[in-house]
């Protein structure tokens, strides 16, 4: 039986038993309140307290801060208990959810499984507006089997399906709710205050159920333009900061602030749309991954901050890994040579990039310059944060995307590349990859499923339309009174949930 257990993490039989959290800090003794004042990357007027339609880094934020999952994903990836006491089944199809007792909502109900079924339940329905519409889909029924006990039916065996319920967007509602405008969530704070795209306070939930936060309240706010962010954190107007600049790593520490650097699964790729015109020529494809110089973008848009990428999803630190892929090499030679028998070497070729996705201006500038030298135009179309996601993102014929961590090697695949898949950013179509995709999900083979996943990795670098040339590595920068923040392969801000084990050295901070 595969079962997620509290307070374990060994390998045994079918499957993988979890433990709890980590500790918050090896550096110093932890101190309780103090108000910190954070700034994110990314702000909109359609940011929402729903978490099936999250999908900025803020809305990632605001999720954590006010809602649990069933069960969360520690700084390594690995799922831990949360509002689940056990996930357990025999064929990782059939799954039991057994709750934890006496958890309660803001609004002071008792967690039930007849909340856990109506927030799972509800992404299924296109009306929702579900980031997760098509994982949902995956569950052929969800149902009550006693008041804290809820069983999953999944269409088809997938061993990763704990570590999907850790994804945020699959945060508990209480059942019934219909109502946004407010967050009745059962996390460690409550929401005082939000404001789409001004700034969110959040304070701390006297009543969760777990380890309380040390914090007595955040305030989240969104600052787009990267110098301004930076300036905010140097000019003490913020403590934290999102995405800081590699160019300016050393300058910060120089003043006496701190960096915290996370080899993370997230990518900036370029994608081309294999159902539109540049796409439709293998040639073409082929030739703009060899126009791709990963190590020029290592050191001269990431300063070295980053690992050289494939054009797979699966970054270096996993465990599936293909390291014995060969390495695709800057080949501008071979690049002209495909791209002139596309037929496309005389057109302009239009880039389209935007500050949303992580790092795409300056990669579509150098992509730009190494086509110039080969006789290839590209005009760069730098458009809006605002909106991108929306409005031109898998829109366009040759687009930026930025794909954060997954938390299991399947969903990567799953999500960017999947034929069925809603988030396939190039419409890549392989009938092979979906049934390697669907053996390794099932496999209770270690060794097999590693193979399954190298032969994954082989098929997506060759055929997909994704060129992935560079895996980041996220940095965070903070002033000096913040503590407790630690690297995390979840991505930046601790996967988001920093808020949970940051504290204030000396009870810092203004007061709201």
């Amino acid at each position: 039986m595969f079962s997620v257990l509290d307070r374990r993490a060994v390998l045994k039989g079918a499957g993988l038993l979890v433990a709890g959290v980590t500790s918050r800090s090896a550096v110093s003794a932890p101190v309780s309140g103090g108000h910190l004042r954070v700034a994110g990357a990314v702000g909109s007027a359609s940011e929402s307290f729903d978490p099936a339609r999250q999908s900025m880094a803020t809305d990632y934020i605001r999720g954590h801060l006010f809602y649990d999952g069933l069960v969360s994903l520690d700084d390594r990836l690995i799922p831990r208990p949360a509002l689940a006491e056990t996930l357990e089944s025999d064929d990782f199809q059939t799954w039991h959810i057994r709750l934890r007792r006496n958890v309660r909502f803001h609004d002071g109900a008792t967690l039930t499984a007849e909340d856990v079924v109506f927030s799972l339940l509800r992404h299924q329905i296109p009306g929702t507006g579900s980031q997760r519409y098509a994982l949902a889909r995956t569950m052929q029924s969800v149902r009550v089997l006693s008041a804290l006990l809820v069983e999953v039916v999944l269409d088809a065996p997938n061993s990763d399906f704990p570590a999907i319920l850790g994804i945020s967007n699959f945060a508990i509602l209480k059942a019934g709710t219909t109502n946004f405008t407010i967050a009745n969530g059962t996390g460690p704070f409550r929401c005082q205050e939000f404001a789409p795209g001004i700034r969110t306070i959040a304070v701390k939930n006297s009543e969760f159920w777990g380890a309380p936060p040390f914090l007595d309240s955040v305030e989240l706010i969104a600052i787009p333009d990267e110098m301004a962010r930076h300036n905010a954190l140097m000019s003490g107007d913020v403590d934290l900061i999102a995405s800081a600049n590699p160019r300016l790593v050393q300058m910060l520490k120089k003043n006496g602030f701190g960096i915290v650097e996370s080899p993370v699964g997230t990518y900036t790729d370029l994608s081309i749309r294999l159902d539109q015109r540049y796409g439709r020529s293998a040639d073409f494809v082929e030739g703009m991954k060899f126009l791709l110089n990963r190590e020029q973008i290592r050191q001269s848009v990431f300063l070295g901050f980053s690992r050289v990428g494939n054009d797979q999803p699966i970054a270096p630190e996993s465990p599936y890994f293909n390291t014995q892929l060969p390495q695709r090499p800057y080949d501008p030679e071979k690049a002209r040579f495909l791209l002139r028998r596309s037929g496309f070497l005389d057109e302009t070729i239009p880039l389209v990039c935007s500050p949303a996705a992580l790092a795409s201006v300056d990669i579509a500038v150098v992509l730009q310059y190494a086509a110039s030298q080969i006789g290839q135009k590209m005009a760069v179309q730098r458009v809006p944060a605002d909106g991108y996601w929306t409005q031109y993102w898998m829109k366009e014929p040759v687009g930026f995307g930025n794909i954060n961590p997954s938390p299991a090697a399947s969903l990567s695949f799953e999500v960017g590349f999947a034929s069925k898949s809603p988030w396939n950013e190039s419409r890549w179509r392989n009938p092979q990859f979906d049934t390697l995709l669907r053996e390794a999900k099932s496999t209770r083979d270690e060794a097999r499923k590693r193979q399954l996943y190298w032969d994954m990795q082989a098929l997506v670098s060759a055929g997909s339309g994704v060129c992935i040339p560079n895996f980041t590595n996220s940095l965070d920068a903070h002033a000096p009174h913040v503590c407790g923040l630690r690297p995390s392969q979840a991505g930046q801000l601790m996967g988001y949930n920093f808020a949970r084990s940051v504290w204030l050295s000396g009870s810092r901070g203004q007061k709201i």
